[in-house]
């Protein structure tokens, strides 16, 4: 102790530029001490953001991507920053800023999205080799499509976004000047993958759980219909109006049909026997012709001469259909299935829609099921007539 200060007596013009050596680095580890405390506190606070709108938007990534290809950008002090998704075939095309200076050559870009990926661009290579790419010099980088080249962005990095062994997309940031990326803006630009991640994952799983909910609800309203025709069966032992009247108009309901008839047959004719939704004017005249025989091009009379379910998309787009149809009873897309008691036609349940929408397979199911319970009315109503009518007669 001594010695020091004697050493400092001797030369103070030398201790005192020590002295300030050493306050000079004292103020630059405090400075780089702050400036890595508030850079910590930025992506944090970046981070909870994402959370945010992640939490307020749990079945759509899409305002997910948006912040992130503007925060990841700012704190990660690129040019700019491209989400991808993959959907196992083909990459998307789903939020970016600073891909170009010129609006033309991003709206070139973009339009070349969705794409197969390949390795000719930046994101097919993370995504297929499924590790951090980097580019540092897109002139000189080989085998890069050439719109790459003709674009703001002189180097970039991206990182593959990873859900366990599968690549479902690309975090790109790029950067104008070439010479590429440091380790700690990889490392924040990889945080915000994984936040992308995340938010397409919950998506995807809110998504799932919507449409489980959806099928069980439908299948239970499904169930419920079914078995009040059946109630409404056991109630109508002679009287078949009420449970064919109940078939059309459920039947229509839950496909979300316009209309929908049942036709009887009787020999090789038919009648109409029950009417939903079908105007007025063409009720009246279906009713008119009384038992005919149906036109063997439309819906109806194809399901009852080929026994099987007809789906036609378009009834007008077809040359041959009949106009009557058409123009009068309004109907577009059409559903036609036979009612079949040992492989012969006793019927035809059909269904229309006045807009072009076809039915989805689990509403043709579900018809034929009406279908099989409008055999099961019929026969009902026919066997205990014959069986009071033989009592009668005895």
């Amino acid at each position: 102790m001594t010695a020091a200060i004697e050493a400092a007596l001797a030369d103070p013009q030398q201790t005192i530029a020590q002295l300030r050596q050493q306050l000079e680095e004292c103020r630059a580890e405090l400075a780089a001490r702050n400036n890595e405390y508030g850079e910590r506190i930025a992506h944090q606070s970046a981070t909870v953001d994402v959370l945010k709108v992640m939490s307020a938007s749990p079945g759509d990534p899409q305002p997910v991507f948006d912040l992130i290809v503007g925060r990841a950008r700012d704190l990660c002090d690129g040019y700019g920053v491209t989400v991808y998704e993959f959907d196992g075939t083909l990459i998307h095309w789903r939020a970016a800023t600073g891909v170009s200076d010129d609006p033309s050559a991003l709206q070139a870009l973009q339009a070349m999205y969705p794409m197969a990926p390949t390795r000719e661009w930046p994101a097919g290579r993370a995504i297929l080799d499924r590790r951090i790419t980097r580019i540092d010099d897109f002139e000189t980088e080989p085998g890069l499509h050439p719109a790459m080249r003709s674009l703001t962005v002189r180097s970039s990095v991206l990182v593959p976004l990873m859900r366990g062994s599968a690549a479902i997309g690309a975090l790109a940031l790029g950067s104008r000047e070439r010479g590429g990326f440091s380790d700690s803006q990889v490392e924040l630009l990889t945080t915000f993958a994984e936040q992308a991640v995340i938010a397409i994952t919950s998506a995807e799983t809110r998504r799932e759980l919507q449409q489980r909910t959806s099928d069980l609800r439908e299948s239970l309203e499904y169930q419920t219909a079914t078995s009040d025709v059946l109630k409404v069966i056991s109630r109508s032992t002679f009287d078949l109006q009420p449970v064919l009247n109940t078939l059309v108009e459920t039947a229509a309901r839950l496909c979300t049909a316009d209309q929908a008839v049942i036709f009887r047959r009787e020999g090789e004719s038919y009648s109409l026997a029950a009417n939903f939704g079908f105007p007025a004017a063409y009720e009246a005249l279906l009713r008119e012709y009384g038992l005919h025989r149906l036109p063997s091009t439309t819906v109806t009379g194809r399901a009852a001469a080929e026994r099987r379910v007809i789906h036609v998309h378009d009834v007008a787009a077809d040359p041959d259909y009949p106009s009557v149809p058409v123009t009068i009873g309004q109907q577009r897309t059409s559903l036609g299935v036979p009612l079949l008691r040992e492989g012969e036609p006793i019927g035809v349940l059909s269904l229309a829609r006045q807009r072009v929408e076809p039915f989805t397979e689990r509403q043709i199911e579900l018809v034929r099921t009406f279908a099989d319970q409008a055999v099961i009315a019929i026969e009902n109503t026919r066997l205990l007539t014959e069986t009071r009518e033989a009592l009668d007669q005895q």
